[in-house]
């Protein structure tokens, strides 16, 4: 099952997911009259510059955590979306759409051979994809400190590289697949890492750890990082449905 988010925290955090989402939303051609999927809407501050961008179009927004969609629920009062709680491993029950946008969410997704053919399963032919997620050596910081404290912290992560990834694509029933890394060093308020790391980091690590172990944990992390910097490297998707 996908993993239950501290909606309240995220949306407290100086996360830079948000603009980045909104430079992914820009890489669409849009009318502005289309049905888009957000697939992995969050708390909907991504979702909202969408609807921006959909002024006569509407969203069916997606995500597999249900105080993240609560979230996006209370932001996005607009009859023109449809929220829908769901896990993109499984067959994605809505009727087709025009386009398809995601940022930060398919390196959640464990197999993404899978996932790429549950978004072609609804996506009209021709419908666009434009997706943004952490790629091949995104957090290596903080993956290496944890590592020296034996722990793996990619175990329920999928951080691909951009040629695996356009194989994928292409397997699914995608064509004019374009993918590609950048890199995305991201500095916050020192007195934010340990929350930071707590929230958007480690959230499965800490998961179920008693509160003074998972505050020793994120503590020595927090040191070996050494300064507050998160090394993110973003995958980049840009593909098209076979007609």
């Amino acid at each position: 099952m996908p993993r239950e988010w501290d909606a309240d925290a995220y949306d407290t955090l100086p996360i830079p997911m948000t603009g980045w989402g909104r430079a992914v939303v820009d890489r669409l051609a849009l009318r502005g009259d289309e049905r888009v999927l957000d697939a992995g809407c969050g708390t909907g501050h991504v979702t909202a510059y969408l609807l921006q961008r959909l002024p006569v179009g509407s969203v069916v927004a997606l995500d597999g955590s249900a105080s993240m969609l609560e979230a996006a629920r209370t932001r996005l009062p607009s009859g023109r979306v449809t929220f829908l709680l769901h896990d993109l491993l499984d067959p994605i029950p809505i009727d087709p759409v025009d386009a398809a946008v995601s940022t930060a969410t398919f390196h959640w997704v464990p197999d993404h051979d899978r996932l790429f053919a549950n978004l072609a399963a609804v996506m009209r032919p021709g419908a666009t994809l434009e997706a943004q997620c952490g790629g091949a050596g995104n957090i290596a910081n903080v993956t290496r400190a944890l590592a020296e404290l034996g722990i793996d912290l990619e175990r329920d992560k999928n951080f691909a590289d951009p040629q695996t990834t356009e194989e994928r694509l292409g397997r699914a029933g995608f064509v004019d697949v374009r993918c590609w890394l950048t890199d995305e060093p991201t500095y916050l308020p020192a007195e934010d890492l340990p929350r930071y790391l707590r929230t958007i980091c480690m959230g499965a690590v800490v998961e179920g750890l008693p509160a003074e172990e998972s505050d020793r944990l994120i503590a020595e992390v927090a040191v070996r990082l050494q300064e507050p910097r998160i090394d993110y490297v973003r995958l980049n998707i840009a593909a098209r449905r076979a007609q």
